[in-house]
């Protein structure tokens, strides 16, 4: 469910606003599952694409911290997502200055609830708490507290934190975290590991391949599906045979 706080930035919001398409806020708030219920449950579509919302975030770069905080606190979409690519450009123009990108990294996991669907995540973990954590070994524990979050989306941080890794051919803690989420309920964690697990083979397919001959049988569908998805037919379709036969065994148990 998502939850809200403070009121928005008018600013950004009223140039987003402005922007507002209402057929597209209502395809939107189907796709990312705002019903009751749903893992959006409560989220707001104003129905504006991503390179506009990057458009009108990219005329507020120079906004306070405090401004930032309140957009992500907004119960509007798009004024969380400009928040956060707002946050992106002050930490790419950080690139030199470490003790600015360690203030908002740390500012990025005070506000992880304004960091509370699937593309926020997937849009801003990557360019901040990896970028961050490939540079930072040490603090990389921070992301196995995450991943025990009671928190989906903060579990969602936990295993996107490691695409950074992954892309420098350090693959030893997407695949421990990986392995602490195998038994992960939610069907957006089963698609965020198998994911990374995808991204790990681009780079090394015996790693992944070792890791899917030691966990593909107890592995949900899902999480194995995403894994495979750049193997060769026969090969994908021995991997699904193994998860079927487990399966089939386990019912006649």
């Amino acid at each position: 469910m998502i939850h809200f706080f403070r009121v928005p930035c008018m600013t950004v919001g009223s140039d987003l606003k402005a922007l507002a398409n209402p057929a597209k806020a209502r395809i939107l708030s189907g796709f990312f599952k705002t019903g009751r219920g749903e893992y959006g449950e409560g989220d707001v579509f104003l129905g504006i694409v991503v390179p506009e919302t990057r458009r009108v975030a990219g005329k507020y770069a120079n906004l306070p911290l405090g401004e930032v905080r309140r957009l992500l606190s907004s119960r509007i979409h798009e004024e969380r997502l400009a928040g956060l690519l707002i946050l992106v450009d002050k930490y790419r123009k950080a690139r030199d200055n470490d003790r600015e990108r360690k203030r908002i990294f740390d500012f990025y996991l005070a506000n992880t609830y304004g960091v509370n669907n699937w593309d926020l995540v997937d849009l801003s973990t990557p360019e901040i708490v990896s970028d961050y954590l490939l540079d930072h070994e040490k603090e990389r524990a921070v992301l196995y507290k995450l991943a025990r979050s009671r928190n989906v989306w903060e579990r969602r941080i936990a295993i996107m934190g490691t695409f950074r890794f992954i892309k420098a051919r350090q693959f030893c803690d997407a695949l421990k975290i990986a392995e602490m989420l195998l038994k992960d309920e939610h069907d957006l964690i089963h698609k965020a590991v198998g994911w990374m697990l995808r991204e790990i083979g681009k780079q090394d397919q015996d790693a992944e391949e070792r890791f899917l001959k030691k966990h593909c049988r107890s592995m949900p569908r899902t999480m194995l599906r995403y894994s495979i998805e750049k193997f060769d037919a026969r090969k994908r379709a021995s991997y699904m045979k193994k998860i079927s036969r487990f399966a089939f065994s386990r019912r006649e148990n």
